[in-house]
C-alpha cells in the first residue's frame, strides 16, 4: 500500500528527523514530502518532495513563513496519489491536502498542536503582538482541519490532554524512537582525535546539559544546577541562546564548557561520563532523557511534560516540581543512590523497536 509520509520540514538531526528515519524504515515504499528539507543527505536515495516554500527566502525564516504554510498545506504537490497520508505534526503539516485531490485518508503523529497559538505560555514565540492577534482565527483553521484525520496519535499522554482540549479530538499514544542500542555501548573508537582531548580535558564529575540553545529548553537552569552543587557544566547543541548562555557562564561560579554541535559518538560519550543529564524543559516527550538513560546516566527533568512519562523517579533519575536551589541540592544527593542497569532498563521501554511495531499495527487496525 504505497502511502505519503508528510513532515514540517527537515534540518539537520532533532527528534523530528529521528522520527522521520524510522517512519521511511517502517514504510519503505512510501514517498516523503515536507516544506523544505535542509539536510537531504540524511535520507540517502530516498526522493524527498518539497513545497514551493523551498524556494523562497522564507525557508531561512520560520516565523515570517508560518502564514504562508497554511495555504502551502492545502495544496500539497506529489508525483503520484497515494492511497493514504501520514503527517508528523507540530505546526501545521496536519493540514497537507493533496492538490487537486478530493480526499485521501489521513493519519497525524501529532509532537503537538502549535505550541504558540494553543500554549503560548510554554513557548516565548506566543508573546509576539501578531501572534497573539492571529492566535484565535488560527486555531478555529487549525481545530477544523485536525477533524479531518482518520486517527491521531500523540507523542506522549501529555500531548494527548492537550489535544483533546484543543483539537477536541481523542488519540492514541506512542512514544517516540530511541536508539537504546546506540547509546548504550561506548563509541570511544568513533571519537576523532580533536574528540578524546575535549572528552579528556573534563573534569568529572560534571553535568551535562544537551539540546538546541533556544529560550524554552531552559539551559539556564542546568547552569543553575552546576551552581548550587558545585558541579561543572557542559553544554552541547548550537542555537540562537549561545551568546546568552555564554554571557551567563561568564557570571557563574562554576565552569561551562560548550561544545558545539557534537557528533552522535561525542553526545554518547558525554551522557556516558556525565554524573547526571538535566533536562529542565517542559517537553512534549524529550528523546535525549531516554539517550542518557540508555548510556547509563541519571536524569534530572521537570515534573511535567513528557519527560515524567520516561524518567521512572527514584530509579532512573529525579523529577521536579521546581528548579529551586534546596531542590536542586536534594536532587543531587538522590542520584548517588541510582545504578546505571536501572536506568538502562527503563530506557529500553523506548526502544525503536517498540515504535516501529506501535505505528505499523496503529495505521493497519484503522
Amino acid at each position: 500500500m504505497p502511502g505519503l509520509i508528510v513532515h514540517e520540514w527537515l534540518e539537520q538531526y532533532g527528534g523530528a528527523e529521528k522520527v522521520a528515519q524510522e517512519l521511511a524504515a517502517v514504510f519503505p515504499d512510501a514517498a516523503t514530502a515536507c516544506l523544505w528539507n535542509d539536510y537531504p543527505q540524511n535520507f540517502g536515495n530516498r526522493v524527498v518532495q518539497e513545497t514551493w516554500l523551498s524556494k523562497t527566502p522564507l525557508r531561512r525564516h520560520k516565523g515570517l513563513a508560518a502564514l504562508f504554510m497554511l495555504p502551502a498545506w492545502r495544496h500539497l504537490e506529489v508525483s503520484d496519489v497515494p492511497d493514504w497520508m501520514l503527517c508528523t505534526s507540530h505546526l501545521f503539516a496536519h493540514h497537507a491536502q493533496i492538490k487537486r485531490v478530493a480526499k485521501v485518508p489521513k493519519y497525524v503523529y501529532a509532537y503537538t498542536p502549535a505550541r504558540y497559538i494553543w500554549a503560548p505560555g510554554l513557548d516565548r514565540r506566543g508573546d509576539s503582538r501578531l501572534t497573539r492577534l492571529m492566535a484565535k482565527p488560527l486555531q478555529k483553521i487549525d481545530r477544523s482541519r485536525a477533524q479531518e484525520a482518520k486517527a491521531i496519535a500523540a507523542v506522549s499522554s501529555y500531548v494527548r490532554h492537550r489535544i483533546e482540549n484543543t483539537w477536541m479530538r481523542d488519540c492514541s499514544v506512542i512514544h517516540p524512537p530511541v536508539d537504546v542500542e546506540y547509546f548504550s555501548v561506548s563509541k570511544l573508537h568513533e571519537l576523532t582525535p580533536a574528540e578524546h582531548d575535549l572528552l579528556g580535558s573534563l573534569s568529572e564529575p560534571f553535568l551535562v546539559g544537551a539540546s538546541r540553545f533556544i529560550p524554552y529548553k531552559r539551559l539556564d537552569l542546568v547552569i543553575a544546577f552546576g551552581a548550587a552543587n558545585r558541579l561543572p557544566v557542559v553544554l552541547a547543541g548550537s542555537g540562537p541562546e549561545e551568546s546568552a548562555l555564554r554571557e551567563l557562564a561568564r557570571t557563574t561560579l562554576v565552569p561551562v564548557t560548550f561544545v558545539l554541535k557534537p557528533s552522535h559518538a561525542l553526545l554518547r560519550e558525554l551522557y556516558a561520563k556525565a554524573f547526571a543529564y538535566v533536562f529542565p524543559a517542559i517537553e512534549d516527550f524529550g528523546i535525549m532523557p531516554v539517550e542518557a538513560n540508555a548510556s547509563g546516566t541519571p536524569v534530572v527533568a521537570s515534573a511535567a511534560g513528557g519527560a515524567a512519562e520516561t524518567v521512572a523517579q527514584g530509579v532512573s533519575g529525579v523529577l521536579l516540581e521546581a528548579f529551586s536551589p534546596s531542590e536542586m541540592r536534594t536532587a543531587a544527593d538522590s542520584l548517588t543512590s541510582l545504578s546505571a542497569s536501572n536506568c538502562q532498563r527503563q530506557a529500553k521501554k523506548f526502544d525503536k523497536a517498540q515504535f516501529r511495531i506501535a505505528v505499523r499495527n496503529w495505521i493497519e487496525r484503522q
